[in-house]
Parts: C-alpha cells; structure tokens; sequence
C-alpha cells in the first residue's frame, strides 16, 4: 500500500505505474497509480491522469485472475458510494497529520 497520497506537489517520478486508460468517449489517457487501498477485503487504486494531474482521480477495483492483476471498473453504485467513503477518510486523515 502506498505510504503517502500523491498529487501534483509529490516530488517522485510514478514511471512504473503508468496505465492507459480508455474514457467513455473512447479517448487513450496515461494515468499514473498514486495510491493503493483496502476495504472490506478488496483492493482499490487511485489513479491520476498523467497530462493533468490537477483532474480529478479515478478510484478503480484491484482484481485479480489466474495470479494476474487488473484495474477494472467499479460499477456498482454502492460499492462505489462505500469506497468513495472510505477514500475521503484516509485523505482527511492524512491533511490532519
């Protein structure tokens, strides 16, 4: 899990975890895995576009299949609404410190 939430202030390079990622409108975006974290037993990733780190991040399910990881889609509106939650609180939690 990533120690610390990245954004445009971080002072690291994220070349290893660069993904693209198709939007809605079929439109290649490089997105950069900033954070990592669990709820209620799953994995989930952070994700920032990589040409506009000031946008708002996408929040993908970590899943895996045959010892193979993948980001897929979060699609249910209350896991969504849980994790959204719970991505809040370690952001808040971590302004504090």
């Amino acid at each position: 899990m990533s120690d610390h939430i990245h954004d445009a202030s971080c002072d690291h390079d994220h070349e290893d975890d660069i993904f693209i990622v198709t939007d809605q409108d079929g439109v290649e975006h490089e997105m950069v895995m900033v954070y990592t974290f669990e709820a209620n037993e799953r994995a989930y990733a952070v994700l920032l576009d990589r040409n506009d780190m000031e946008a708002d991040g996408v929040i993908f399910r970590i899943d895996e299949e045959d010892g193979e990881a993948f980001l897929a889609s979060i699609e249910d509106e209350e896991e969504w609404d849980r994790v959204v939650q719970i991505y809040n609180e370690i952001v808040e939690e971590q302004e504090q410190q």
